[in-house]
């Protein structure tokens, strides 16, 4: 045992006798609040070395696994309740944020490699039409899921209000991007939407300093919108059927463009870009004629508020739209049940030795020239989802039939294994082991077999006590009566599935980022209400007329 001496300063002085090996951060914070006669110890500081301690940090450490000395100096403050209050909330939006980045990195990482999923969706990228698509490499796969997904998290919050935590969050996005090679982001406009989105964050804010530097960002976002966007918007026309849904989308950016060169001086670029932001307010304006006859036919009110902004304010086009959302909607549900469906057979066929899913497409492929389908699975299984290799052991007729009883094989384990654990489930419950495994083998099922062992017990009572027992008495035994195909549901992972544990997950911050990513559209980013920009627009057109006019005095 380590005992020492601490030495502390600040609110109180004078040295504290310690045992480095059992105290902790925490216990040492109780015992100076009482030397100053505080209830509450967590309205103290303790510095050590230049480095703020904190409890639990790692969890169970003492001041001896801390590396702290003995004999070391501490520095102990003591802070108000308003802002010790302040410091809490900004260490609980730290870990939250934390937390996040961890959430989508962990996300990414398991839907970007090809793994089988752990939950019943699979994250997937895709163009605006809603095609798949693959963009270069894992890295680059999962760079841009990191950055789409961040994205997303942070329009949510500007939704919401938060520009604080948005603009960190978009931050992390930028930086998700990063990763990814430049050349693949070059004809896709969401780099660039994400930059306008931080400025914007930036004028929320009110952080003038950040504005009047925010040029830069706005010069990158303007090149990379009207690279991927083509000139006067002409690839997005061609993508959307001549639609035009970017207009919101130019009315932020020129407002920002205008402000930021309001902030840098340049007055007359600032009136070119908020004259051009005020054009495209007008054009985003609904009449009431066209929103009524909306209405009329049945649509929803922000449905075809919706409808009519993304199409130049065009019923027939906004209809149009309408009806093609819907067809996209059905069709979403259904792909994603097609999807779910899949999932769950990719995990009945196990894992590759590198712990990658079995590809559905190329076991397609192979069932369609009539191999069958477990034996194509297990041969792409073994080959790491190699098509060539699998075609080759499949047409062998010796690793054929080698593949067939690997297969019967673990077939039969599996089985024993599930009835195993039927046989253990209910022992455990009191039944006599030998009667379990004759009902179990007699049986198959849970359900079945615990009927069976109560009519049993039923008999025996009687017998001993000349009375029947109703079998239904002991139904709040709390057995789980699965059935066979249930019981056996997380053993499907088989023919090969290696046991590393179960992976830890931050579930809550997984299903928030799952559940933001399942509102978005191709339309999301385009989608936004104007009326906060309509109020700056008008904000800064005064402050510009206010300028003018102070730079270019009249004689009256």
């Amino acid at each position: 045992m380590k005992a020492g001496k601490i030495k502390i300063a600040g609110v109180w002085r004078g040295t504290v006798d310690v045992n480095m090996e059992e105290w902790s951060v925490g216990m040492l914070r109780e015992h100076i609040a009482r030397l100053c006669n505080s209830d509450n110890p967590g309205l103290f500081r303790l510095i050590c070395c230049g480095r703020l301690l904190k409890d639990d940090d790692p969890p169970n450490s003492t001041l001896f696994d801390l590396g702290i000395p003995i004999n070391a100096k501490i520095l102990a403050t003591k802070v108000s309740l308003h802002d010790h209050a302040n410091l809490v909330s900004q260490e609980q939006r730290s870990a939250r944020l934390a937390r996040l980045k961890a959430g989508v990195t962990a996300l990414a990482k398991r839907h970007a490699d090809g793994s089988i999923p752990i939950e019943d969706y699979n994250l997937e990228l895709e163009d605006q039409r809603g095609n798949k698509i693959n963009m270069g490499s894992e890295t680059d796969q999962r760079a841009i899921m990191m950055g789409l997904m961040l994205h997303t998290k942070g329009k949510h919050l500007i939704a919401s209000l938060n520009y604080k935590d948005a603009l960190e969050v978009l931050l992390m996005g930028e930086e998700a991007f990063s990763l990814c090679d430049p050349t693949l982001l070059q004809l896709v406009d969401n780099v660039p939407i994400l930059q306008i989105d931080i400025v914007w964050c930036y004028f929320m804010l009110r952080d003038i300093n950040c504005l009047s530097l925010a040029g830069e960002r706005l010069a990158k976002a303007k090149f990379g919108i009207h690279r991927a966007h083509g000139k006067d918007a002409s690839r997005v026309r061609l993508l959307q059927t001549s639609r035009c849904p970017q207009l919101a989308l130019y009315l932020r950016l020129e407002l920002l463009q205008g402000i930021a060169a309001f902030h840098s001086g340049q007055f007359e670029i600032s009136r070119q870009a908020f004259t051009s932001a005020k054009a495209n307010f007008s054009k985003l304006q609904v009449s009431d004629e066209s929103l009524s006859l909306l209405i009329s036919m049945g649509y929803k009110q922000h449905e075809a508020i919706r409808a009519l902004k993304l199409n130049e304010q065009i019923v027939e086009s906004a209809v149009n739209f309408l009806e093609e959302e819907k067809q996209n909607k059905e069709k979403k549900r259904a792909d994603d049940l097609k999807r779910q469906m899949e999932i769950r057979e990719q995990k009945k066929y196990g894992k590759t030795p590198l712990g990658k899913a079995v590809d559905m497409q190329k076991l397609n492929a192979l069932v369609s020239i009539s191999f069958e389908k477990e034996l194509a699975a297990e041969a792409l299984r073994r080959h790491e989802n190699d098509a060539l290799k699998a075609l080759d052991d499949l047409t062998n007729p010796e690793t054929k039939l080698n593949i067939q009883l690997d297969i019967e094989s673990k077939k039969r384990k599996r089985q024993l294994g599930d009835m195993e654990a039927r046989v253990s489930q209910l022992a455990s419950m009191g039944f006599d082991r030998t009667r379990v495994s004759a009902a179990v083998n007699t049986h198959g099922t849970t359900t079945e077999a615990l009927e069976e062992l109560l009519v049993q017990v039923g008999q025996d009572v009687g017998e001993n006590m000349g009375e029947a027992v109703d079998p239904a008495v002991a139904s709040s035994s709390g057995v789980d009566a699965r059935s066979e195909g249930e019981s056996s549901a997380g053993n499907d992972s088989s023919p090969s599935t290696s046991s590393h544990g179960v992976e830890e997950r931050d579930v809550e911050i997984e299903e928030e980022l799952a559940n933001a990513l399942s509102r978005e559209d191709a339309f999301s980013d385009y989608d936004i209400d104007v009326t906060k920009e309509a109020e700056a627009l008008n904000e800064y057109l005064a402050l510009l007329d206010s300028a003018l006019d102070l730079g270019n005095p009249t004689t009256h």
